[in-house]
């Protein structure tokens, strides 16, 4: 590695025009932060994307000149500023970039959209977007854009002058459109005879015409050619300069499955970062498809890691409880064969009507490529039909992977076993696949964004039995995961993918870490969960029960455990509308159910308000107990686990956010290094954990951790961070094992060792597993853990253990144990 990484630290940039309080979040601010991360362990700092985007941009993925640092988050010398100063504190930078597509919602703001829209085909950058020129395309041949707000809208167009570039343009409301040199004589032209002399069609926004490739359904987005050589030199110039500058250590990929070759892509990005920097991508896998070896890169972006981290906290045993009551409140189990049945029928939903244009461009290509007389005879429906139902049944984003090869042969076999009368539109798709051209491509493409839309869009926000499983990569028919799978996937990371990020949270997680430990909590209490939301409902009938019961499970993540407050209660209505509109059932993005959307938002400030406020506060109250000790050992696990984990910005400290824009609020770093500085500063680093057990006469086995649970979380992260900061080559290329309990609570422990080898373990973490559960049964009992030879310090609480320990010592301070062999190093190492 060109800097040793062993932890990051995630940073959302954003400008000021960003920020509804002005204060934004640029390069400036981030090297304020260095030494706080670097005191907190961390070893690298991971920003969001830094090339040129819209001054409003929250999180910058909408670039509209990738040759451009952003000057709004303080431009090339900013970011060089920065590096300086991470690089003399010993860190190093890792940069988010978005090869995908470009931001064109506002065509002046993006040069080479703008000279597309007024050149055509005649323009330099005509082959770097991914435009459809047939005259079958529906524009005529056109480029056609859905702008129009009404059909026949074409009488509202004018001439006039754009003072923002000084240039002639037309303009159609707020919209503004370039006009081809030669086109017109003056501004007093007719503008619907100029509009008709330009290279593009503007179309109604509901005929589905847009012939260019788009990020999944957002037309403000245009997909990029990178598999042109030109177009990737172009669009990483300056990449290639802050390498040249030694800026930067790594790199992670938006979405690389968007691209038309990302196996090719991401072999020429590693050729160009060069062998010893970090390269992770943002692929999203389904829980059986491994990441496909021969890829050039050290891994995903965690989103694998974050469901298994989750899942192994989950109490299985309530599936059924919650199964029913999900089947009371929504009409569904919402188990594996009714998430599967749905994930099918809104796949082949979205693929008929958001991504209807991109349907149609497959199609055209699978005739294209034909090369035989297979299918010829198929109808145009009949074609469709198939097509949609082929990309439907497809598990995975794309498989076009050689570790995948016979993913789209077997779905194939499937179909033409069930629906004989397809095998003529089969053999005609099959034989353009078999071509390696156009159609080829685009049926890789269409599949991601019809599983990102159909999915992660759409039924993430319909299927409501526990809402924590819902993240992107995520199985929700999978009732949590096993102590054995748990362990044999992390030994599969360690072995195969030990440099992969691993992530708890990110600027797309639905909820974050903290939030999600609330909800896996209600499989700890499911009965008197199933008596809360019959309380509910019954005293605040809501106008629509299954989306009550999704937004239930979200009121109780983020409620505060002392009761609301006005700010939360924003917070909760602003979530509603967006997850009603993502969900799509009573309204959406494109057709607002203004009345419904009221209902919904009456009926949050009525639980938030009413009679129900109280019994929602108590229940809070009882299972943050659990939250807490979730939050902390998992954080554990993700740190001596094997891979790069990543710390979400602000995650340090317990945080109960939703989805952007709420996981981008304002993070208070003061308050965060000044917790920290206390906490090296004190004579006990530990004072202040124990005090507050050793004298709380609250309830459970960890009273009033929830009191010091920023502290403690903090700490977590602190000192597992500094460890592999310490040791990094145990971490990152060392031995996994798993290490169990014995005795009557075995069960509610689940621990990591780590080690040069396996022979020479080193390093142990533990969690407390179901703490509610182990409140109940009277606590740990005669529940033992054996430790290797030696003599082992708890980093957390600086006591000393040796041999088999009773849990009930092992974990009394904390539900969380960071253990270090003294062969390795017995004292505490502060950098």
């Amino acid at each position: 590695m060109h800097r040793p990484i062993t932890s990051t630290y995630r940073l959302q940039l954003r400008g000021t025009q960003a920020d509804p309080s002005g204060r934004g979040f640029g390069f400036a601010d981030a090297e304020a932060q260095v030494p706080y991360l670097k005191s907190l362990g961390i070893s690298h700092l991971y920003l969001s994307p830094v090339f040129t985007s819209y001054p409003e941009s929250n999180h910058n993925y909408d670039v509209t000149d990738p040759t451009v640092v952003n000057p709004e988050l303080g431009g090339l010398e900013g970011l060089r500023a920065l590096a300086h100063t991470a690089h003399e504190a010993g860190l190093g930078l890792i940069l988010d970039i978005v090869p995908n597509h470009l931001g064109v919602e506002t065509p002046q703001k993006n040069k080479w959209w703008w000279d597309v829209l007024k050149n055509g085909q005649d323009s330099e950058y005509e082959s770097y977007f991914d435009i459809d020129w047939h005259e079958d395309n529906g524009a005529g041949g056109k480029l056609g854009l859905p702008v129009l707000g009404q059909p026949g809208d074409e009488d509202e167009f004018e001439l006039t002058l754009l003072d923002e570039i000084d240039e002639p343009v037309l303009k159609y409301y707020e919209n503004y459109f370039p006009l081809r040199p030669g086109s017109f004589e003056s501004l007093d032209d007719d503008p619907r005879e100029v509009y008709e002399r330009q290279s593009y069609r503007l179309m109604y926004w509901r005929d589905g015409v847009i012939s260019y490739r788009r990020f999944f359904s957002v037309n403000g987005l245009a997909g990029i050619r990178q598999e042109d050589p030109l177009v990737f030199e172009h669009t990483h110039r300056v990449l290639r300069q802050l390498i040249a500058e030694d800026l930067i250590d790594g790199i992670r990929v938006d979405h690389p499955d968007g691209l038309a070759d990302p196996f090719t892509y991401l072999n020429r990005l590693r050729d160009l970062i060069g062998d010893d920097r970090w390269l992770v991508a943002e692929k999203i896998l389904g829980v059986t498809e491994p990441l496909d070896p021969r890829l050039a890169v050290d891994g995903t972006t965690g989103y694998d890691a974050l469901r298994e981290l989750d899942g192994i906290f989950i109490n299985r045993e309530a599936e059924d409880s919650m199964s029913m009551l999900s089947l009371r409140q929504s009409g569904s189990t919402w188990d594996e064969p009714a998430i599967e049945a749905a994930e099918h029928q809104l796949k082949r939903d979205v693929a008929e009507s958001e991504l209807a244009a991109e349907i149609r461009r497959l199609t055209r290509a699978i005739r294209r490529d034909n090369f035989s007389t297979a299918g010829s005879n198929v109808s145009e429906e009949d074609l469709t039909k198939t097509v949609i139902d082929l990309i439907a049944a497809m598990p995975v984003y794309r498989a076009d992977y050689i570790s995948l090869s016979r993913q789209t042969s077997t779905v194939v076999a499937d179909m033409v076993r069930r629906f004989p009368s397809r095998r003529a539109a089969l053999d005609l798709i099959s034989a353009a696949l078999l071509a390696n051209g156009e159609a080829k491509t685009r049926f890789a493409q269409v599949c991601g964004a019809v599983m990102a839309k159909g999915v992660e869009d759409t039924l993430f926000y319909r299927a409501c039995r526990l809402v924590a499983l819902q993240e992107v990569g995520g199985a929700p028919g999978r009732f949590g995961v096993s102590a054995a799978e748990f362990h044999l996937l992390q030994q599969e990371r360690n072995n195969l993918w030990p440099h992969a990020m691993t992530a708890l949270t990110t600027h797309d997680t639905k909820r974050s870490e903290d939030t999600r430990a609330r909800i896996i909590e209600l499989t700890e209490r499911p009965k008197t969960f199933a008596e809360l939301v019959a309380q509910v409902t019954a005293l605040v009938p809501a106008p629509d029960q299954a989306t009550a019961h999704f937004l239930i499970q979200n009121i109780i993540g983020v409620w505060p455990a002392d009761g609301i407050t006005e700010d939360v209660q924003q917070r909760l209505r602003d979530y509603a509308v967006k997850a009603v509109r993502e969900a799509g059932v009573h309204t959406s993005w494109f057709d607002n159910a203004h009345d419904f959307e009221k209902a919904i938002t009456d009926w949050v400030d009525a639980v938030v308000e009413g009679p129900a406020s109280g019994m929602i506060t108590d229940f809070v109250k009882e299972i943050h107990r659990g939250a807490v000790q979730v939050s902390l050992g998992r954080k554990l696990l993700q740190l001596v686990g094997p891979g790069i984990p990543d710390t979400y910005q602000g995650q340090e400290f317990i945080d109960l956010s939703l989805v952007d824009p709420d996981n981008r609020r304002f993070v208070d770093y003061v308050n965060r290094e000044q917790t920290l500085s206390q906490f090296k500063e004190s004579e006990d680093h530990y004072a202040d954990l124990c005090f507050a057990h050793d004298n709380a006469d609250g309830t459970g086995l960890y009273p009033h951790l929830e009191d010091v649970a920023d502290r403690a979380k903090q700490a977590v992260v602190h000192e597992g961070a500094m460890l592999r900061r310490q040791y990094p080559d145990i971490f990152l290329g060392g031995d996994y094992q798993a290490v169990f309990a014995v005795g009557e609570a075995d069960n509610h422990v689940v621990g990591i060792a780590r080690g040069a080898d396996s022979a020479s373990l080193s390093v142990i973490g533990l969690a407390v597993r179901r703490p509610l559960i182990l409140e109940d049964s009277g606590g740990w009992g005669d529940t033992t853990v054996t430790l290797p030879e030696g003599q082992w310090t708890d980093r957390l609480t600086g006591r000393t253990y040796e041999g088999t320990i009773p849990c009930a010592e092992l974990l009394d301070v904390l539900p969380t144990a960071l253990l270090v062999s003294h062969h390795l190093d017995s004292a505490r190492w502060d950098s």
